[in-house]
C-alpha cells in the first residue's frame, strides 16, 4: 500500500508545499542567476526514470552554458572553469536541485528513490537492473546519496540502491530524507571534476 499508492501521494502534498514555502527562495536565486551569469535560469537533461522512461530534470543553472553536455561534472577535467560564483554556493547546499520539486510533483520522481542517472550512464543503468532499482521513481536523495554519492563505485551504488528497494517503507524513507541534511551539512562523499577538488555529485550538471 504504501509502495504503490501512499509514497505518491505524500511526494505529492511535499512537493506542493514545498513549491509554495520555497517561492520567496526560487525568487532570490533566479534574480542572482540572472544578476551574475548570462544564460537560461534552468538547466534541463534527459535522465533515466521508472522502468527506464526518460524525462527531463530541472535544475538551477550552476555552469556556463559552453559547458560539456551530457558529461557528469566528476569527469571534466576542469570543472571549476565552468561553475559560475553563484552556481558554487548552490551546488555547495544542493539549493540548485530544488527545481526537482516540479519534477516530483508532476510525477517524475519521488522525494526518495534511487537518483535519476544521466540518459547515457549505461554501466550504472545496467548495474540497477540486477536489483530491480530502475523499476521505482528516482528520488531527490536517497539511500546511496547519505552513503557515500560520489566516493561509491557503480556496483557499489547499485547495490545500494537495491537495498533500499528491497526495504522501500515509510521508515526507510524517513531515514533517508533527514540522513539528507548531515550529508548535505558536512558535503559527505562529494568529488568534483577529475583532480578530486571542491564538490560535485556523479550526476551533476554539464
Amino acid at each position: 500500500m504504501y509502495r504503490s499508492f501512499i509514497k505518491r501521494i505524500l511526494s505529492i502534498i511535499l512537493s506542493f508545499l514545498g513549491l509554495i514555502c520555497l517561492s520567496w527562495l526560487f525568487v532570490i536565486i533566479i534574480i542572482a542567476i540572472k544578476l551574475t551569469s548570462p544564460g537560461p535560469i534552468f538547466f534541463r537533461q534527459k535522465r533515466v526514470g521508472i522502468h527506464k522512461r526518460h524525462f527531463e530534470i530541472y535544475k538551477f543553472r550552476t555552469m556556463r552554458t559552453d559547458t560539456p553536455h551530457d558529461m557528469p561534472t566528476h569527469l571534466l577535467e576542469n570543472p571549476e572553469k565552468y561553475i559560475t560564483k553563484v552556481g558554487r554556493f548552490l551546488r555547495k547546499t544542493s539549493l540548485d536541485e530544488l527545481p526537482q520539486l516540479f519534477n516530483i510533483f508532476a510525477g517524475h520522481m519521488a522525494v526518495v528513490g534511487p537518483r535519476p542517472a544521466l540518459w547515457n550512464q549505461f554501466d550504472l543503468i545496467a548495474e540497477r537492473d540486477k536489483y530491480g532499482a530502475n523499476d521505482v521513481r528516482p528520488g531527490l536523495t536517497g539511500w546511496a546519496q547519505i552513503h557515500g554519492r560520489d566516493e561509491l563505485e557503480i556496483e557499489e551504488k547499485a547495490k545500494l540502491d537495491g537495498y533500499y528497494v528491497e526495504h522501500l517503507s515509510f521508515p526507510m524513507d524517513i531515514k533517508c530524507f533527514f540522513g539528507t541534511f548531515r550529508s548535505v551539512f558536512k558535503s559527505d562523499g562529494v568529488v568534483e571534476g577529475g583532480t578530486g577538488t571542491i564538490h560535485a555529485r556523479e550526476n551533476k550538471e554539464s
